[in-house]
């Protein structure tokens, strides 16, 4: 197959037409293509009077090889093929703790090679669980046991459903044609930023489970993980309670893939001798801008052109007093959320559905955590370093789960908003009006004041006096690692598969479903050998 990569082609290219185009630019195809397909997608915008598609086209024909030579920035290539080994049913089936982006995938691959797993989800499953955030976003009481954190699909499933990664894993080509499988659009199989949205997500990781129980998994719901039991320095069993009392389960290979909001489990892991290290994270809060400003800013004249999407963003600035401040999780045409998972705490995150149609678009704004901030060497250090800021938005909120916002021309000024402006915040139930002064460090807050200024340097408006910033955004990653070794074991305790984000292995649905792929594999190898 050869990849033909860098073709430009204007916004209102008809996409229907590629083969009959791709003939036309590549003279010496013609009549020589045997199928042809889009492979990738993405817009060029770096010149506001300029902008368009660049593509690239995987094409099958006769004598590859000899046709390589005249065309331009073409490569030869392999279509990827995932190949699952198959294992007898062992007597004791595997355990996946979580089913989030990690635990989901780990499952997926241990349910097709025929071992069977187990999976615990503390939360409930993805229908129930979205009334019950709908509730409290409603004004209902929190649920501490299925939230925006906990539950079928994990944090990932109220998010913008992003499926852009940096790593380079072949596996995550797999992903995205199970989640196609599954009930996504196509495109994400080609587009530079793939996403699929909350709404779209709710579907699909329910059609991801019942292809995890047709292979002879079981998913077990509001099943709360809380101790398990080591013979010969390995796993030998675990516990878990629901409804009807305590349960036992005997396994010798055991997924943790919990996320980095179950605190309760890196509790337990430090009880048990597992060996934890602390790690950076990041702090701070979301910004708010109206679509449209965004989409201007960006795009410029083209910004209402049919062809584009609501326009996204990626910033980073280096800042006099040492740190960094970027954006993270941007979600255009999205809103801000509640990810609140303990009570008396507050935290936020994005959402956005597939459409990204939403009034604002919004934006995490991080600075760098590190572990010397932390002023203890306690390998949980980093986790209460996080509820403390937590419990000050909570009170900085008006104590009733309100989230803190303010505008940024105030926040600059050092001033308590008043009223709101353009940018109306869609957190819900409700907001109030505080600085983040009152919740974050100060090196957070000047980190902020500081970067937002470079910004609107970088994106013209960035730094609106009318932008709201909402906070707190503290659950960007763990701060905190399971040790383990290149066979994804625990380096304390053999059996214990530490995985995904939550275990320090992972940033986004994509790297964390390619970690629960590795460490089912690593699980798969091991029945394979017997041991």
């Amino acid at each position: 197959m050869i990849r033909i990569n860098n073709i430009r082609v204007p916004l209102d290219f008809d996409f229907s037409e590629i083969e009959s185009f791709c003939v036309r630019k590549f003279r010496t195809l013609s009549g020589k293509i045997d199928s042809i397909r889009l492979s990738g997608k993405s817009v060029d915008a770096r010149k506001k009077s300029d902008i368009h598609f660049i593509i690239s086209v995987d094409i099958e024909c006769e004598n590859e090889k000899k046709l390589l030579k005249s065309l331009k920035n073409a490569v030869l290539t392999d279509k990827y093929i995932y190949k699952i080994d198959k294992v007898h049913q062992p007597s004791q089936r595997p355990v996946v703790v979580g089913f989030g982006p990690a635990g989901m995938f780990a499952s997926l691959v241990l349910a097709l090679s025929g071992a069977c797993p187990i999976v615990l989800e503390r939360g409930a499953d993805v229908d129930t669980r979205c009334a019950v955030v709908e509730n409290f976003r409603s004004g209902g009481r929190l649920s501490a046991e299925c939230n925006v954190q906990f539950g079928e699909g994990g944090a990932g499933t109220f998010s913008d459903g992003k499926l852009t990664t940096g790593i380079k894993d072949p596996r995550k080509q797999w992903i995205l044609e199970k989640f196609v499988e599954c009930g996504a659009p196509e495109e994400i199989l080609y587009l530079a930023k793939p996403h699929v949205g909350t709404d779209k997500l709710v579907n699909i990781v329910k059609n991801i489970r019942e292809q995890i129980k047709n292979y002879g998994g079981e998913i077990i719901f509001n099943s709360k993980f809380f101790d398990f039991d080591v013979s010969d320095n390995h796993i030998s069993s675990v516990k878990y309670s629901d409804k009807n009392g305590i349960h036992t389960l005997k396994t010798n290979n055991l997924i943790i893939a919990t996320g980095h909001s179950a605190r309760d489990v890196f509790e337990l892991l430090y009880r048990k001798n597992i060996e934890l290290s602390q790690k950076n994270f990041s702090l701070g809060v979301r910004i708010e801008h109206l679509r449209k400003d965004v989409n201007k800013a960006m795009y410029g004249n083209f910004s209402e052109h049919p062809a584009l999407k609501s326009a996204d963003y990626k910033l980073a600035v280096h800042l006099p007093n040492g740190r960094s401040l970027y954006t993270f999780c941007m979600c255009p045409g999205g809103e801000v959320i509640s990810a609140v998972s303990e009570e008396n705490c507050l935290v936020v995150n994005g959402m956005s559905r597939f459409a990204r149609d939403a009034e604002n678009s919004n934006s995490a704004l991080l600075v760098g955590v590190n572990t010397s901030d932390y002023g203890s060497s306690y390998p949980l250090a980093g986790v209460y370093f996080q509820r403390k800021i937590e419990e000050k938005a909570f009170l900085a909120g008006g104590g009733d789960y309100s989230a803190p916002v303010s505008l940024v021309g105030d926040f600059m000024n050092h001033r308590v908003s008043e009223k709101v402006g353009k940018v109306k915040p869609l957190y819900r139930p409700s907001v109030k009006f505080a600085l983040p002064d009152d919740y974050l460090p100060d090196f957070v807050c000047e980190s902020l004041r500081l970067g937002i200024a470079e910004m609107g340097r970088k994106i013209k408006g960035f730094d609106d006096s009318e932008a709201v910033l909402t906070g707190v955004e503290s659950r960007s990653s763990s701060p905190v690692r399971v040790n383990r070794g290149e066979d994804f074991q625990s380096v304390s305790v053999g059996g214990l598969f530490p995985c995904g984000e939550g275990a320090g292995y992972a940033g986004g649905i994509m790297s964390a479903g390619v970690d629960g792929m590795r460490c089912a594999e690593a699980i798969i190898k091991i029945l394979n050998k017997g041991e």
